[in-house]
């Protein structure tokens, strides 16, 4: 008998009454693909519990399951498909220090244009939950402690609605000025507090019908040799299947038909842990539509040589753009300068924001699976026996950036739109508290731009004033508001 998890006795039975056996067919299937042991408990259980097992596996793909555990399993063995990599060539990235004042404001209108004219959709990636905030919430419910108390949603919802007016001032204020649809990908773990959370806030002012949710896919926790991990006697182990499980989900909740039914033809994605993030700026919008490519991407400069981020790199010479992890590069190469930009050859920090063509998307959702090779993150997962080193499979959304004809990136600073929310405070990085004081300090700066003056009980490096996105997205039109003004940190500037 295998061991069972303290607490969770088996259901007594009567011995005169022995169990009916599995399915057949089912087994048999199971069989097939060296799962079976999925019913090791079989006999130990009730018969609810049962028939809750029956339908859990009925509910798998299981060649499809089986082809992902493989190939992926394959390739991790194989070592990592990493043979030659190139910097990324200076004609793919427009760098901060190379733009002119007339191009931001010309990129700015024509992405303001066609937000105006309904053409941009934004896709939230919101499936984790804040464990490693210490919350089982989701990340977007999460308070980092601003003056205002608002959420990661909240701030991402107000920044929608103030693009939105910005976007119909633009089109001589005419009313008919198509609002943003936010498009927000859920887990099975996260979706049914995600709904309550923005039902509670009544949309924090965006219209409920402009809001769509939708749930990644989730896949089957495997051991090291690809067999299933029991969580409870009736019940296999699943993660959800990475943020690239956002092309399969678009397809599965035909919502990129929902897209082009909307006049959509750009599409603006980000991850939700990010408390700076410019949701649908138009002045990346503006670059993106200018440049004619079917992809894009925001980046930072790499703090420092062994910074654990991904990077972009060309893959051979003249090959696509794509994303290496840190730990892929040798850390020489890591270390090596660029003796004519004075930059770190490979320099370029993926920050999860990215830009996509419709069309682009609808080729990736309908191609990306035949390759059937995940990402493979070593994790201990809640099993029978408590805790069980084990394996969840993830696609990346940057997986997808190997298909893509034409790619460019679009450097940004990261004090200004990079402000991770990912670890609890204590931490010695992306923590509530560092985020909060980003955001405090960035605002400071536009107060001061702006005509305005701070004081402060605290160090002003500890404390800053919050500007609600209401009133400005990126630090624009502040005057009437603050020229002449002593604001005293820390508080929130609303209208």
């Amino acid at each position: 008998m295998r061991e069972m998890v303290v607490g969770s006795e088996p259901a007594r039975r009567d011995a005169a009454s022995p169990p009916p056996p599995p399915p057949q067919a089912l087994l048999e299937r199971l069989k097939d693909y060296g799962q079976e042991d999925v019913f090791a408990l079989w006999d130990e259980i009730s018969q609810d519990e049962r028939e809750q097992l029956v339908r859990d596996i009925e509910g798998f793909d299981l060649p499809r399951i089986d082809r992902i555990i493989r190939c992926s399993l394959g390739s991790q063995a194989q070592g990592p498909p990493l043979t030659s990599i190139e910097p990324v060539p200076e004609s793919c990235l427009s760098s901060v220090e190379e733009r002119t004042p007339a191009e931001r404001d010309r990129w700015w209108k024509k992405g303001l244009k066609a937000i105006s004219e309904g053409k941009l959709a934004v896709v939230l990636l919101s499936g984790g939950q804040g464990t490693r905030l210490g919350s089982s919430d989701p990340k977007g419910c999460f308070n980092i402690g601003l003056p205002s108390g608002k959420s990661l949603f909240q701030l991402q919802a107000e920044r929608i609605l103030r693009v939105q007016k910005l976007a119909a001032q633009s089109s001589d204020g005419s009313p008919s000025s198509t609002p943003i649809h936010w498009y927000i990908m859920t887990s099975p773990f996260t979706d049914e507090a995600t709904h309550k959370f923005f039902e509670s806030h009544k949309y924090f002012g965006l219209d409920a019908e402009q809001v769509t949710f939708f749930q990644q896919g989730t896949l089957p926790c495997v051991s090291r040799d690809g067999r299933f991990i029991m969580e409870s006697p009736c019940k296999v182990a699943k993660a959800p299947d990475g943020n690239g499980g956002l092309y399969a989900a678009l397809k599965t909740s035909k919502l990129l038909e929902d897209m082009a039914m909307r006049g959509v033809r750009y599409v603006d994605c980000y991850g939700v842990d990010n408390a700076l993030v410019r949701v649908a700026d138009p002045t990346f919008l503006g670059y993106f539509i200018e440049k004619g490519v079917s992809s894009a991407a925001k980046v930072v400069r790499k703090a420092y040589p062994q910074e654990k981020v991904g990077i972009f790199v060309q893959r051979g010479r003249g090959g696509p753009l794509t994303v290496v992890e840190y730990s892929e590069i040798d850390p020489s190469m890591a270390s090596e300068i660029n003796q004519i930009t004075g930059r770190l050859r490979f320099c370029w920090s993926n920050i999860c924001l990215h830009m996509f063509t419709l069309d682009f998307l609808n080729q990736v959702a309908h191609g990306l699976e035949k390759d059937s090779i995940y990402h493979i993150a070593e994790k201990k997962i809640p099993s029978i026996h408590g805790f069980t080193m084990g394996i969840k499979l993830e696609h990346f959304i940057f997986d997808a950036f190997a298909y893509a004809p034409s790619m460019v990136l679009f450097e940004v600073l990261r004090e200004e739109e990079f402000a991770p929310v990912k670890n609890a405070n204590g931490a010695s990085y992306d923590t509530p508290d560092s985020a909060r004081l980003m955001l405090l300090r960035l605002h400071s700066r536009w107060v001061v731009a702006a005509g305005g003056f701070l004081t402060h009980s605290v160090p002003l490096y500890l404390t800053g004033v919050e500007i609600s996105p209401l009133c400005s997205y990126a630090g624009e039109n502040l005057e009437a508001i603050c020229r002449g003004r002593t604001f005293h940190a820390p508080c929130e500037i609303t209208f």
